[in-house]
């Protein structure tokens, strides 16, 4: 169980690692909208965030009723006692998350493992919708179409550092958010894909008299340079304007 003081706070990874973790369902209580505790409307950014995390569960195969959104205040305890014994009821009619959807146990894992992965991709991605704020839930429930999910998976974007280019500068490397980038003084730099969040860091500040950063979308990127050809062998000048490596 996660307790959290307002459900603002609620992100998209505490609930898909809940999922991950095992877990059956997830329960989210918030305060009724207008009646929020920290005038922050945490609520509504909650409703905004449940949509986009029920369409892509119905991307990866999962039953989006093991998601539930519920508003809740403190003086109604009868109330929230018939919520969950509802939800545990569905959730006992629905089963162990995965076998009712037809997912073994590495399937389910491998598609878990992967929204977690692009998470930050995803709200990155996603950040002007996940800011809206319209005026009735059912216009929340229209937010997100599955086509732009299906999309959204299909043409995820990958970053890659033309051997060719790099200068070992070393700038997309402090910046990497998630130490993805592998290199240093004379070598050249390359991204670990198993790491990357894509979150485009590197693209944005590598100098553009290298642009040795290129965007991939929807497709594979190269194989990462061998190890034992990552050095950059400098040329410098000597008297008379010769130079030698």
């Amino acid at each position: 169980m996660v307790r959290l003081m307002c459900t603002g706070r609620v992100d998209l990874s505490f609930i898909f690692r809940a999922f991950a973790k095992g877990m059956d369902g997830v329960f989210i209580g918030g305060c009724w909208p207008g009646e929020c505790h920290y005038i922050t409307d945490g609520n509504y950014h909650a409703l905004n965030m449940v949509h986009l995390c029920k369409k892509i569960m119905e991307y990866i195969g999962l039953n989006p009723e093991r998601l539930r959104l519920e508003w809740i205040s403190a003086s109604e305890g009868i109330r929230f006692a018939e919520v969950m014994n509802d939800f545990s009821n569905k959730l006992s009619e629905l089963g162990p998350i995965g076998k009712s959807e037809g997912l073994d146990e590495n399937e389910l894992k491998s598609k878990l493992e992967m929204v977690n992965k692009l998470i930050p991709y995803i709200k990155l991605v996603k950040r002007d919708k996940l800011a809206l704020r319209p005026e009735t839930e059912e216009e929340y429930a229209r937010i997100y179409t599955s086509e732009e999910i299906e999309e959204l998976f299909s043409k995820v974007v990958s970053y890659y550092i033309d051997p060719e280019k790099c200068q070992a500068c070393q700038i997309c490397r402090r910046k990497c958010p998630v130490e993805a980038i592998e290199g240093g003084k004379n070598l050249i730099h390359v991204i670990d894909q198993d790491k990357c969040i894509k979150c485009g860091t590197c693209f944005e500040v590598c100098p553009p008299r290298f642009a040795a950063v290129q965007k991939f979308s929807g497709e594979p990127v190269p194989p990462p340079i061998p190890a034992d050809k990552r050095t950059i062998e400098r040329k410098s000048k000597k008297k008379g304007g010769e130079s030698k490596k």
